[in-house]
């Protein structure tokens, strides 16, 4: 195993092994130019669909549930393949040249069946990018240095999801939508070079699957049992389910409230909102980098339970476009928070059972349902009874994620 020394970091002070410096810039790199890629660019998939022949708005709808639902199901087996495999390089390498490549097919024959078939394999392939990416990190750091770097990976991500964002909009404004998806299937080549660049014997993979040093070579627990053994696993995974549950549609429908009161400003706004929160996530990600470890992970987190219910209340209470925007600020800290932190709360609640990554993959799979219910159940309320309704419908189902995270999920880092 590789030998630990202290490293300066920044602001802080984190365990990390030496030698690993070359592979832990890659693996930075591969976060910041993957933010881009993992999605298969699905919120532009709709927009140019909508201009092709034969498309409609369910036909399209359909489109993007399928890689949502794709990625769900196959999610959790995958999580426990990582824990397996120690080629976990390739299947990112694999994932990422199968998005690719479907991100260019519908732009050359955008059929129902070209287009179905690309959106089922970036599904399987978006299944891989999480887990895979936290597995390495795990492998190359150890749990010491498992904060810092999860942290440090989620700020390189925001970083790269303003930046591709702007520039595949660009892309697609002066060249032509299509050249948002070539775009993207550029940025795949970096993806794979920095891949390739972290060195795959640095990768401790009995780190990587949750075991610490003491309990290598003792062998896993039974299968998928941990799951089920763990009580403030499962509690956590049902207090994330009930976040997104609340927090996914928010976005969508303050955009088509100030879509509908601002006709011709729509995208404008989405951009402005989506910028805002992608901003505040990076500074959420270097907190959690920085303080997580000192503080406690539960206090950081119940900053995220709390904004969520606020934000639901005060774009509820929302005259102006103006405010809309700033109250977005309470997306980048519940979200940025969240997507820092879980996969270290899991890591702290799978230690030595040698199944982290099937447990973060069924965690991720029970806040994707969350997510995919939640525009489906904020829409029909919508219809029933207005914005506002919904806003409110969605702040009952934060407080009680609240609720259940401050009551059933316990502080899980140790001293």
């Amino acid at each position: 195993m590789v030998g630990y020394q202290h490293t300066r970091q920044l602001s802080g002070w984190s365990q990390e092994p030496s030698g690993t410096g070359r592979s832990l810039a890659a693996l930075d790199g591969l976060n910041f130019f993957l933010a881009d890629v993992q999605n298969g660019l699905g919120p532009f998939l709709g927009i140019y669909l909508v201009n092709q022949p034969g498309w409609n708005a369910a036909s399209i709808g359909l489109m993007l549930t399928l890689s949502v639902a794709t990625t769900l199901a196959v999610q959790t087996p995958t999580g426990a393949l990582i824990d397996r495999t120690s080629h976990k390089r390739a299947l990112i390498i694999g994932a990422t040249v199968l998005v690719s490549a479907g991100a260019v097919i519908v732009t050359i024959a955008p059929s129902f069946a070209v287009v179905a078939t690309a959106q089922l394999v970036i599904g399987v392939a978006g299944a891989v990018f999480p887990p895979a990416i936290a597995a390495i990190a795990l492998g190359l750091v150890g749990p010491a240095g498992y904060t810092y770097r999860t942290g440090r990976m989620q700020a390189f991500n925001h970083a790269g999801n303003v930046i591709s964002a702007a520039a595949v909009g660009i892309a697609g404004y002066l060249v032509s939508i299509r050249a948002s998806f070539w775009l993207a299937s550029v940025l795949g080549i970096f993806v794979i070079a920095t891949a390739l660049t972290i060195n795959r014997r640095l990768i401790d993979h009995d780190l990587a699957r949750g075991f610490v040093p003491q309990d290598t070579g003792t062998g896993p627990s039974s299968g998928f049992a941990v799951l089920l053994r763990c009580r403030p696993l499962l509690v956590l995974a049902v207090s994330i389910l009930l976040f997104d549950l609340a927090n996914d549609a928010m976005l969508p429908i303050i955009g088509q409230k100030l879509a509908a009161h601002h006709a011709g400003q729509g995208m404008l706004f989405q951009a402005a909102l989506i910028i805002v929160a992608q901003m505040v996530m990076l500074l959420m990600a270097i907190l959690v980098a920085h303080r997580a470890d000192r503080w406690g992970r539960k206090a950081i987190f119940l900053a995220a339970f709390l904004a969520l219910p606020l934000r639901g209340v005060l774009f509820a209470l929302a005259t102006n476009s103006t405010c809309t925007v700033a109250i977005q600020v309470l997306d980048g800290v519940g979200t940025g928070i969240l997507w820092a932190l879980l996969p270290i709360m899991v890591a702290d609640l799978t230690r030595g059972t040698g199944r982290y990554n099937v447990a973060f993959g069924a965690v991720t799979t029970m806040q994707g349902i969350g997510a995919a219910l939640s525009t489906t159940l904020a829409g029909a309320v919508v219809v029933l009874g207005g914005y506002d309704l919904a806003f409110l419908t969605l702040t009952g189902i934060a407080l009680l994620a609240l609720g259940v995270f401050c009551f059933g999920v316990p502080e899980t880092s140790t001293p």
